[in-house]
């Protein structure tokens, strides 16, 4: 009898596997679970290959491969490097006036707002926010200067160009710079172009904020009391007289002084969470059925006690409505065991997970089958990075059918 029954539940558990992840040697979705997965996303990048938003053809064909795949999200890149890709009279413009000159003289957001919301897909403007990429001449380095970039220990700042000395040899420091979320300035000046951009185009559905962490240079160290054998940021002038002001500590003793080390870093975790707040509070505040999401790192560990990302509590606070896990990766396992984990952090907000299109283009058996893992974990929505790099024989497939 029990022999009987545990050979039934086999034969379950791969007609299961079967209809799941396999048809003709190709991986395919189940109905059931495609139906599972309300929201489908696709991330927009102002470098766009296929130009999205330079012509009213490209965002006519933007719309068609949503309505081809399922796809219901759209979130558009329209302010990154500290350069608007939007009608701006905050930001420098100059990238927003090429589009509109390529487009024939009109404001394609415009058009893609409206076409959007005639086919039942919401828009949402992804912001970088405390990244400036290679900038220096952003706008507002131009108003404040470099005061308002973090910097590391040795009062570096986070472009790995600037100031290299023999230490460099052990660490890899980012390739962009950096703003200070400690700095009252930067958070004063990122909610205006926030809420800039929901003002001017009233269509958008939500407010989508990236970077918004500390750099985390390659080999990372969990906290400033590894500092001797790795780099931490958080010390821009005004950020650790803030902190100084408010605890009566010298943040360069944390190296030295394990609790002045928890408090150092439970400082900057909770600036970055006051500036998500910030932004969040200022949007709602013009209407509550904006939506507030970040983009974030997947490993809840890793984004707490490196990039000072404390992304479950912005969920359980309620400060933002749902995160999107940037879960990039070739590797099936890893996939899933860091999805599987995100997820019993949802507090009460809810877990998006974004998949590496750009990582698996060449493969899309690979991304077929990890699409299937991730969908069978139940998260609340999957977004694919990028527009781009979606493959043909994605775009062809059945993995992401409306409902």
């Amino acid at each position: 009898m029990i022999k009987n029954k545990i050979a039934f539940l086999t034969i379950c558990v791969l007609v299961l596997y079967v209809a799941t992840f396999a048809t003709n040697g190709h991986a395919i979705i189940s109905k059931q679970t495609q139906k599972n997965i309300a929201n489908k996303g696709v991330w927009v990048t102002v470098f766009s290959e296929k130009k999205a938003m330079y012509s009213r053809e490209g965002v006519l064909s933007l719309i068609e491969s949503c309505n081809k795949t399922g796809i219901n999200e759209i979130y558009l890149q329209l302010y990154r490097a500290g350069q608007a890709y939007y009608d701006s009279q905050i930001s420098d413009r100059t990238k927003y006036e090429e589009i509109v000159k390529a487009a024939g003289g009109i404001d394609t957001i415009d058009l893609l707002l409206k076409e959007a919301k005639r086919n039942d897909i919401k828009v949402f403007a992804w912001i970088n926010v405390l990244s400036l990429a290679q900038n220096k001449k952003a706008p507002i380095l131009a108003k404040y200067g470099n005061s308002v970039l973090t910097k590391d220990q040795y009062l570096r700042v986070s472009i790995r160009t600037e100031e290299v000395n023999g230490s460099d040899r052990y660490y890899l420091r980012d390739d962009q710079l950096f703003l200070e979320p400690g700095d009252p300035r930067v958070a004063e000046y990122l909610m205006s172009i926030a809420g800039e951009i929901v003002d001017r185009y009233p269509l958008i559905n939500g407010i989508h904020l990236d970077y918004i962490r500390y750099p985390h240079p390659v080999p990372f160290i969990p906290g400033s009391r590894f500092n001797k054998y790795g780099l931490t940021y958080g010390y821009s002038e005004l950020n650790m007289e803030r902190f100084e002001e408010a605890t009566d500590l010298d943040p360069f003793s944390a190296t030295d002084n394990e609790d002045i080390s928890y408090k150092w870093d439970g400082w900057k975790r909770e600036q970055v969470t006051n500036l998500v707040e910030k932004i969040s509070k200022h949007i709602k505040g013009k209407s509550k059925n904006l939506l507030v999401s970040c983009a974030v790192m997947p490993s809840p560990e890793r984004a707490y006690s490196v990039a000072f990302q404390d992304w479950p509590l912005w969920l359980e606070k309620e400060i933002v409505d749902y995160v999107v896990l940037m879960n990039y990766t070739r590797d099936d396992r890893l996939a899933k065991e860091t999805v599987r984990s995100a997820l019993a952090h949802k507090g009460k907000g809810k877990i998006f997970v974004g998949i590496g299109a750009f990582l698996l283009k060449n493969d899309p058996e690979i991304f077929l089958r990890q699409y299937a893992i991730i969908a069978s974990l139940n998260p609340d929505g999957i977004v694919l990075f990028s527009y781009d790099e979606v493959p043909n024989a994605i775009l062809e497939s059945n993995i992401c059918q409306r409902r």
